[in-house]
């Protein structure tokens, strides 16, 4: 960690942190499961971020303490925060009233893309420069995940924040004891444009409560080493058909299709009717194949479809938004002040 000089410690700052998609391995990111051996995934950042404000406030407000996201706070100290993230950020990094904190989203949030993740991690980025100090990504990711994971107790993985904070196409695994190895996967331009060209998003209109989704997968986890053990072996076998050549639809949407499947085996809240009969008319209107984003019941559907079939598959999924995604490189980053 670097501290800049007082003189260079900004008064504002603002940070931009992608979203992800996680194309293969997402549930064996869940301690319970990568303790017993280790898990993998398979994920890209896209061009959907969280955007986070932090200032010093003025005291002429007299208020301490001013937090903006879907709601509005104003009170006198940290430990009445209600945004469970935003209090255990400051606690962590001790920043002191008084403080303005604001967040927008460019996608509704509880919708499968890690949206509290990158919350989490651009905060923290945040919090970090407004103190005068430059930290990794690998830091970001960690501090993100001890908040989540080990201080409000969520029962998720670590995939998330590891995804805001590097951002890129990457290959995560997630080692017993919770090391986690991050490789940047390399590929060309070419394959990056081609599996975006071939990707589309369908917003279903349901937000939905991850913890609870992912509560009951990680209790079924002892029951599920099977499907796990798949559903990771499909994260590696991403990652070498990107390493070794083009994009190529049938084989990227077919392992996403047979993952899909056996995720749905991991706890009974993961689909429903609804999600699967749209999911069944993209498949008959020609996509190689797809998944719910995220953990599940709601959120966002993706599909690998020829450019040539899109046009079908579109007409099949009118009923449901559609929203363009493309590649992101960089993970969490400072937009003000100026990070050079």
């Amino acid at each position: 960690m670097a501290n800049l000089s007082r003189a260079q410690t900004p008064r504002l700052v603002v940070t931009r942190t992608p979203l992800r998609v996680s194309f293969g391995g997402g549930g064996t990111d869940i301690a319970d499961y990568y303790e017993r051996d280790y898990g993998a995934v398979f994920s890209v950042a896209i061009d959907k971020y969280i955007y986070v404000t932090v200032k010093r406030h003025n005291e002429l407000f007299k208020e301490p303490i001013r937090i903006s996201y879907s709601a509005t706070e104003l009170v006198e100290s940290i430990d009445k925060i209600c945004n469970n993230i935003a209090r255990e950020c400051l606690r962590l990094l001790k920043v002191d009233p008084p403080i303005y904190i604001s967040t927008v989203g460019d996608l509704p949030a509880s919708t499968g893309l890690a949206g509290s993740s990158s919350f989490a991690v651009g905060l923290l980025n945040a919090l970090h420069a407004y103190r005068g100090e430059r930290v990794t990504p690998g830091q970001l990711a960690e501090e993100a995940c001890e908040i989540e994971i080990n201080v409000l107790k969520e029962p998720i993985g670590k995939q998330d924040q590891y995804a805001a904070a590097f951002g890129g196409l990457n290959f995560f695994r997630f080692n017993p004891g919770g090391a986690v190895t991050v490789e940047p996967v390399r590929v060309s331009n070419t394959f990056l444009t081609d599996l975006f060209d071939h990707t589309l998003l369908f917003w279903t209109g349901i937000q939905r409560n991850a913890s609870s989704v992912l509560a009951e997968q990680r209790r079924n986890i002892p029951d599920k080493l099977a499907y796990l053990e798949k559903i990771r072996g499909h994260a590696h076998e991403l990652h070498t058909l990107a390493v070794t050549g083009g994009f190529k639809p049938e084989s990227f949407g077919k392992i996403l299709h047979e993952s899909w499947q056996l995720k749905r085996h991991l706890a009974g809240s993961i689909s429903s009717l609804e999600i699967d009969e749209n999911y069944e008319r993209a498949l008959k209107a020609g996509a190689e194949g797809g998944k719910i984003c995220g953990a599940g019941a709601g959120g966002f559907l993706l599909f690998v479809v020829k450019p040539e079939k899109q046009a079908t598959v579109r007409k099949a999924l009118a009923h449901l938004p559609e929203v363009p995604v493309r590649y992101e490189v960089h993970g969490s980053r400072v937009l003000l002040p100026f990070d050079h």
